[in-house]
């Protein structure tokens, strides 16, 4: 009978030889939170096999950040799994298990992280909803409530050919702007914010509204456009910051997404708490 070899074999960064204790106590939370991010993206079917990334700034870092290993699955990576590296992609620090980055998928990450320092944690996917509605012409449509939160706030990027051009990161920081969600034409989806549970949130946001209108273009019925008066109203009421004070109205709550974060950790560490490794 053939053995199956232990996944701590199989996977840099297994709890024995986790980075806890060795790295400071903020990276480590970082690293714990990105891990996460890996797993929920795996648990919620937004992956491409071991392609991809989610990349997170090393706290007190300017130029250096987390990335998953190339050759791992999104549901293998741990904390300590995750490498340090910099703008330039060279990685910093620890072993790298014989993994190394993806350094052409990288070029999208290091555009955006070295250009915009509000931006924390950035992650990009390749759905199938998501490259379906980039493909469209009419881009992500203010059809539904969920689009809605994204209206007036998603930029779109032209695509030219796989990112692997130095070249393209100019203009794809150009027109990613200020935003925070960028759609990248015949590609996929891109979301950043100044925290991983943000980013997570306005992916998994986003990916809902395309499967919806891709359900809703595909089913042939005839459509109920949103006036434009209340697709601006509605964009005021999900923009951020969305905080409540006293007596105030129109705004839909704390929107930094830590109720949902937390709630998200309590189901992943029932499922597998393995992540925190």
């Amino acid at each position: 009978m053939s053995s199956i070899p232990h996944l701590a074999d199989q996977v840099p960064g297994s709890s024995e030889r986790s980075l806890r204790g060795r790295v400071p106590d903020e990276e480590w939370r970082t690293r714990v939170d990105l891990a996460a991010c890996y797993r929920l993206v795996a648990q919620y079917g937004m992956t491409d096999l071991i392609y991809n990334h989610i990349t997170a700034k090393v706290p007190g870092s300017k130029d250096h950040f987390l990335i998953n290993p190339y050759g791992l699955l999104y549901e293998e990576i741990t904390a300590s799994s995750l490498l340090k590296i910099d703008l330039d992609g060279n990685i910093v620090g620890e072993r790298d298990g014989g993994y190394g980055i993806n350094h052409a998928g990288y070029i999208i990450h290091s555009a955006i992280h070295a250009a915009r320092h509000d931006v924390g944690c950035i992650l990009h996917t390749h759905t199938r909803a998501g490259i379906t509605v980039a493909s469209m012409k009419c881009g992500l449509a203010p059809l539904t409530q969920p689009a809605l939160r994204f209206y007036g706030r998603a930029s779109y990027h032209d695509f030219e050919g796989p990112a692997v051009e130095l070249g393209e990161k100019e203009r794809l920081v150009a027109d990613l702007g200020m935003n925070n969600v960028l759609i990248l034409r015949n590609h996929g989806l891109l979301t950043c914010a100044p925290t991983i549970a943000e980013a997570f949130l306005l992916m998994q946001r986003l990916e809902t509204a395309c499967k919806i209108q891709v359900d809703l273009m595909s089913s042939n019925a005839e459509l109920v456009e949103i006036p434009p008066e209340v697709r601006e109203k509605s964009a005021k009421v999900f923009s951020p910051p969305t905080v409540v004070k006293e007596g105030a109205e129109g705004k839909l709550g704390d929107w930094n997404g830590m109720r949902e974060w937390k709630a998200l950790l309590r189901s992943l560490g029932r499922r597998d708490p393995s992540y925190r490794e």
